[in-house]
């Protein structure tokens, strides 16, 4: 703080020539008439001459008196002013020095705190850059969980209408297994009589009445017996012959199958009843060709002894075999129309 400069007024009383007073023009005044008349001749009285100038001589006292006691009171004010000019500047200056380091102090304060503000300022800044960072990964997961709800709602939706869907399909499925419980109690009422009639079917079929006599045999009617299977053969006429499935679905129709061979008791048969066969014309037996390989009806491979006197052909898919008697087995397609042959296991008399 720049320190202040108290300058003094020095006051000079110059001895230079003043206008003159009103008393010192009265005192001119009087010596001109004294001189006019002295040189006039004209008589005076020294008794008033000499008052007057008694006179004029206390006025002009009085006057210096007057005027040294006002420069006087100027020199007291003076002296004064100029006093209170030094203490206040003292003052002041002590004042000064006194909020100078007020000041100081208060600057080292300020310092202080404006560097803890700076510290605290850095470390919200740098809060409020990770609070950025937060923020953008809340929001982030936000718009993913918003997703995630609006396609659950969508999901909820769905599956509201899939179990109102289900609700009304289990409605309807317990009616179908109401009805169907019914179908079955009436299935089992209908399969007790078809057992009965079965069996009915069976013991006129296996034992007829000849003479109202019943004689019981291991083959039904129209099969005929040989070893522990029971055959026969359809000998149809052409308009009337089936291809190798449609022989197969007969035989299965009549609780039977096409014939499988196994030993030579089953091959000696199956030549047997192929009765009538000769050139094309055979009967259908239960081998076919499935993946290169001939192969039975019940799944077991073919064992190319049975195929004599000539050796197997190549096995393709698409071709079935048929017997001809005397003659043995032929491939040939099996969409072809052929007479069949079916077997079934002979009952036990």
């Amino acid at each position: 703080m720049a320190e202040e400069e108290v300058n003094y007024a020095s006051v000079v009383f110059k001895s230079n020539k003043h206008p003159p007073t009103q008393a010192r023009k009265e005192e001119e005044t009087v010596y001109d008439e004294v001189k006019v008349q002295s040189e006039t001749n004209e008589p005076t009285a020294d008794t008033n001459t000499g008052v007057l100038l008694d006179k004029k001589a206390n006025n002009r006292r009085g006057q210096y008196q007057q005027l040294a006691c006002c420069l006087g009171i100027l020199c007291v004010i003076l002296l004064l002013g100029i006093i209170a000019v030094v203490v206040v500047y003292h003052l002041a200056t002590l004042s000064h020095q006194s909020d100078e380091s007020e000041l100081m102090a208060a600057n080292r304060n300020l310092t202080n705190l404006n560097n803890k503000l700076s510290l605290d300022n850095e470390k919200l800044r740098r809060d409020n850059n990770n609070l950025t960072v937060q923020l953008g990964n809340l929001t982030q997961n936000y718009t993913v969980l918003e997703s995630k709800i609006t396609n659950l709602t969508a999901d909820v939706k769905n599956l509201t209408t899939q179990n109102l869907q289900l609700n009304s399909r289990n409605q309807e499925l317990e009616t179908q297994r109401k009805n169907l419980t019914e179908r079955i109690q009436d299935m089992e009422t209908t399969w007790n009589k078809l057992n009965v009639s079965q069996v009915q079917w069976s013991i006129d079929a296996y034992c007829p009445k000849t003479n109202n006599v019943r004689q019981c045999k291991g083959c039904q009617n129209g099969w005929r017996l040989s070893g522990s299977n029971c055959y026969v053969y359809h000998n149809a006429d052409p308009p009337d012959q089936k291809t190798w499935e449609e022989a197969r679905e007969d035989c299965r129709g009549k609780s039977s199958d096409l014939v499988v061979v196994h030993s030579q008791e089953e091959k000696t048969a199956l030549n047997k009843y192929s009765v009538g066969s000769s050139g094309t014309d055979g009967y259908w037996f239960g081998l076919r060709a499935e993946g290169g390989r001939w192969k039975w009806i019940d799944g077991s491979n073919l064992t190319e002894s049975y195929w004599t006197p000539q050796p197997p052909p190549t096995a393709t898919d698409g071709q079935c075999v048929m017997s001809v008697q005397t003659v043995g087995w032929r491939s040939v397609n099996c969409t072809e129309k052929k007479q069949w042959i079916c077997i079934m296991k002979a009952v036990s008399v």
